[in-house]
């Protein structure tokens, strides 16, 4: 906005005005002295007056004093010699005329006399030319400002210090005027207000919201109760993208401005609709300033300091994918000093650790267990760990072979420490989970799903309608309790608020072993001196019905082909017996583990398994650089990049392929494709899609443009978010279902496990759950 320059009547009238203050303020000083003059002439009278008294009542006293011989002292002599000049004082300021010789002395030798008439002729004279010039009189005649004060009997002439003052701040503000009317202060302090005032630019031209808009967002809005009565997010956003397409051509035609019409042909239908909105709501100056679910306490990483605790279902030394990847992610994410991290583990009993572990190893403390977990972690990955070890109280399913949590999980990391979450399997965390909400008491929460469920409950009796149930419950915990949820492959079923990427790597010591055979066959040595192999839990689910049925059906096929099986498990006489009665070559023996040395020849491994998310074996067994066929499944998508890696459609290219890698030799490993199967680049690819990356590292926070970040402002400010209404109900409604003991039974919870049994309390050292919470309203 430009400034208006400063015309002949406002300069008079501020001219005027500086010209009253100082003649009030020379007034005020004119009174102030004589009051001092009056008042010093009242202290000599009454001085005068006190000394005659004195002297008076000397003459007159009544005490006899004795005729001295001696002369008189000195102080009577002197008050006699001062008596006449006290005298000649009260006579001089007694007089009247002292007051005016005392103005006349002190007053300004000066008189202010000012040409008003002149100032606004002067102005008005070149205010056409734009400039001022104070000083020019009216005849052409060089004049100052302010008028010479005329002494009283006084050739000499001055400038009093006051009016100096004032004239050095008008030049100042003559020299500043022409450059001010076009300076851009005005408009970057309109613009700062404007701001920070939110007012909504362009408001009136906002059109509102129709009814199919309305509809659409609505829709959008329902998508997590739509997804749980079984309609297809990819169903509604057809829905959504019909209502919605017909209003937004219109818009970017007639209504919105030209910004706002980059928006919506830009983006996608959900960000374009969110954003309609957004505008409408702030037009109306509507701001929403939390959700009904929200409002806790949370941490404040105002230290710089990041917390992030790894919470999984099972531990060492069972050697389960649950108990392993997580000892590892925990190992390479504590190798960063962005963050500390603490791994949460079950604890069971010594009952339950006869069942659960092999070997029959036991531990008869948490420290006990912690040391064997850091001892054999050390041994692979061949550096200190710096990460701290928890335990919560668990107990072992027999009938779904799991550990089960018992009591609040989320209560064994300190509110201190309550920053960032990794629940590792989050729907079986979470199926009995009757505590605080995880995404309440912590700023992230990331979700990891490690096993397809729904292909395990399938097989079981009733198992169509089981698996209706828990795929229900999954999308139902884990929507109310992730922020982020990483799936390690399209095996698993589509939760709510997941993307699909393998976070997961290999132990180092099967890379090691592939460096070391490569280096053999660099030599000329025969690194592979055996044939085929499988390995693993002797459980049905687990790939040996695909297998016995592979083999079964194609065992002429594949005459003299011998089979290697490892492993151990609760299925093992059924599925021995199969293959004795089948005929089959099979030579089964005792499981091991995966880098013992007497696998390290086998230059073949099947694995014909379709229930797995992500095979832990197979990558070993690329790691190693051996042949792996496998089938054309989701699981094994990962997989497909590697040479080695022979994936089969059929059971009829399953005997081509395995009698491909039969007769040829693998290619030895790039060092990229060892990276890629390295946990240095699953962390990596970890802290990328479950955005820690973002997070932990602040300057990040300025990638986005201003403009962004202003519709992101704008967005966060008008729009409630509906779907952290929806989820927190949910989560709320999960927990007063899971208080009822009655309920938890009829859907399989361990009898008790809704609190932690005195077990629990005198190994970890924990008071008892009628303490921790004396009134339990569940």
């Amino acid at each position: 906005m430009a400034t208006q320059p400063p015309t002949s009547t406002n300069a008079f009238s501020f001219l005027s005005k500086g010209w009253r203050e100082v003649r009030d303020s020379a007034d005020a000083d004119f009174r102030l002295m004589r009051d001092r003059a009056n008042s010093f002439k009242d202290l000599a009278t009454s001085f005068d007056r006190e000394l005659e008294n004195f002297f008076n009542s000397a003459a007159a006293s009544p005490f006899s004093v004795p005729a001295m011989r001696s002369p008189p002292p000195r102080e009577i002599e002197f008050v006699k010699s001062l008596r006449p000049k006290l005298s000649e004082i009260r006579r001089a300021y007694s007089s009247p005329d002292f007051s005016k010789k005392v103005l006349e002395k002190w007053r300004p030798r000066t008189r202010i006399r000012i040409d008003l008439s002149a100032i606004r002729n002067a102005i008005v004279s070149v205010e056409e030319e734009g400039i001022v010039d104070f000083e020019r009189g009216k005849r052409g005649k060089r004049l100052s400002f302010w008028e010479e004060w005329k002494g009283e009997g006084e050739g000499e002439s001055r400038d009093w210090e006051p009016i100096r003052a004032l004239k050095t701040r008008l030049k100042e503000f003559e020299k500043r005027g022409s450059s001010f009317k076009n300076s851009e202060f005005l408009e970057k302090v309109k613009s700062s207000l404007k701001s920070m005032c939110m007012e909504p630019e362009e408001s009136k031209d906002v059109p509102p919201l129709d009814v199919p808009e309305l509809l659409a967002y609505f829709v959008k809005q329902s998508g997590p109760f739509l997804d749980q009565i079984g309609v297809k997010r990819d169903i509604c956003d057809k829905i959504v993208e019909t209502l919605y397409s017909k209003r937004k051509n219109h818009l970017l035609l007639h209504s919105l401005s030209g910004e706002e019409s980059s928006v919506l042909g830009n983006g996608n239908i959900n960000d374009e609709l969110d954003m309609r909105i957004a505008s409408v709501l702030q037009s109306t100056g509507h701001r929403y300033d939390g959700g009904f679910w929200t409002g806790h306490g949370k941490h404040d990483p105002s230290d710089n300091e990041r917390h992030v605790a790894i919470v999984t279902t099972a531990s060492l030394p069972w050697m389960t994918g649950t108990a392993v990847n997580p000892l590892f992610r925990a190992a390479y994410l504590s190798q960063s000093e962005k963050q500390k991290v603490t791994l949460l583990v079950p604890w069971l009993c010594k009952s339950d650790q006869e069942l659960v572990y092999p070997s029959n190893v036991t531990f008869t403390s948490p420290e006990e267990q912690e040391l064997y977990i850091r001892n054999w972690l050390e041994e692979r990955i061949g550096f200190k760990a710096d990460f701290k070890i928890s335990f919560y109280p668990g107990k072992f399913s027999k009938s779904r072979r799991s550990i089960i949590p018992a009591g609040d999980t989320s209560q064994f990391i300190p509110s201190r420490d309550a920053d960032i979450a990794i629940l590792e399997e989050p729907e079986h965390l979470n199926w009995y989970h009757h505590g605080k909400r995880w995404t309440d008491k912590f700023n992230h929460v990331v979700g990891i799903v490690h096993t397809n469920y729904l292909e395990y409950i399938k097989r079981e009796k009733n198992g169509a309608l089981q698996a209706f149930f828990v795929k229900h419950i999954n999308n139902w915990v884990t929507r109310a309790y992730c922020h982020k949820v990483l799936r390690l492959s399209a095996a698993t079923q589509d939760l709510p608020k997941s993307v699909i990427c393998n976070v997961h790597g290999v132990n180092p010591k099967f890379l090691k072993i592939g460096e070391k055979i490569a280096a053999e066959r660099e030599l000329g040595q025969k690194a592979f001196t055996k044939g085929a192999y499988f390995l693993g839990k002797m459980v049905w689910a687990k790939g040996y019905k695909e297998l016995i049925d592979l083999l079964a059906k194609h065992k002429g096929d594949l005459d003299g082909f011998k089979l290697d099986v490892f492993g151990n498990g609760e299925d093992a006489n059924e599925v021995q017996s199969a293959a004795r009665r089948l005929d089959l070559n099979l030579n089964f023996q005792k499981g091991r583990d995966h880098a013992d040395d007497s696998l390290h020849g086998y230059k073949v491994f099947i694995n014909p398994s379709i229930s797995d998310v992500l095979c832990t074996a197979t990558a070993e067994a690329l790691a190693m650089g051996k042949f792996v066929v496998c089938a054309d499944h989701p699981s094994n998508e990962f997989f497909r990049s590697f040479p080695n890696c022979l994936t089969y459609k059929s059971s009829e290219d399953f005997v081509a392929k395995v009698k491909e890698a039969l007769e040829n030799e693998p290619y030895p490993l790039t060092p990229e494709q060892r990276y890629q199967l390295s946990w240095e680049a699953a962390t990596q690819r970890f802290m990328e899609y479950s955005e820690l990356d973002r997070i932990l590292n602040k300057e990040n926070n300025g990638e986005k443009s201003s403009a962004d970040n202003r519709k992101l402002i704008a967005k966060s400010a008008s729009m409630p978010n509906l779907i952290d209404v929806v989820d927190g109900g949910l989560a709320f409604a999960h927990y007063c279902l899971t208080g009822n003991e009655f309920l938890r039974l009829c859907t399989g919870a361990i009898p008790g496990t809704r609190d932690y049994d005195k077990q629990h309390c005198k190994d970890l050292h924990l008071l008892p759950p009628q303490v921790e919470n004396p009134i339990y309203g569940w």
